[in-house]
């Protein structure tokens, strides 16, 4: 998604616990991980100049729904997205070397109502077996939505907008990357 931006980066794999805290909220979780990811990863690249980390959930009855464990669990996932609208949230931490700036961004999605067939055939297209939630909007977890309030590139994992406006506040203009290309 960064290359949409027009960005030229390295990736590095932070290692962070991904464990909820008691009574902290999804919003809390996902800044808490994109922040602690973020210091991760500045720490293994001291003297980088800009760091983004993110953590995406999605979220029922403000419950976190995470990657299925198991076949089953994809397909209970699915069914329990079923005919009903969830929330996608994504924190995010844009970090210099002296100051961190955290974004949090929230999309409402509803899926239409999916049968046990569609669910299992899913499943099997292997694309639910990483995601949050089982599915993926950006393929053909698109199918089952019938709705969307708020960042589509928030759903896929990085709301781009928000990234984007952190970054021109840094001096970094995504749109004048590519001028002259």
């Amino acid at each position: 998604m960064l290359r949409q931006l027009g960005l030229t980066f390295s990736t590095v794999k932070p290692e962070v616990e991904e464990v909820l805290l008691p009574a902290e909220s999804p919003e809390e979780f996902v800044l808490r991980l994109a922040r602690d990811k973020n210091n991760a990863v500045r720490a293994k690249l001291m003297g980088a100049q800009i760091v983004i980390a993110a953590d995406t959930v999605v979220v029922i009855n403000n419950r976190i729904i995470g990657k299925p464990k198991s076949h089953e669990d994809g397909i209970q996932t699915l069914e329990m997205l079923s005919g009903r609208e969830h929330k996608v949230c994504t924190g995010v931490v844009i970090s210099t070397e002296s100051h961190q700036y955290p974004v949090l961004s929230e999309t409402k999605v509803r899926f239409r109502t999916l049968s046990k067939e569609e669910a299992e055939k899913y499943w099997l297209t292997g694309e639910p077996v990483d995601k949050a939630g089982a599915y993926g909007i950006q393929g053909k977890g698109a199918l089952f939505v019938s709705g969307i309030k708020g960042s589509y590139s928030n759903v896929v994992g990085l709301p781009l907008m928000e990234t984007a406006h952190v970054l021109n506040q840094l001096g970094i203009d995504c749109l004048a990357l590519n001028e002259g290309a």
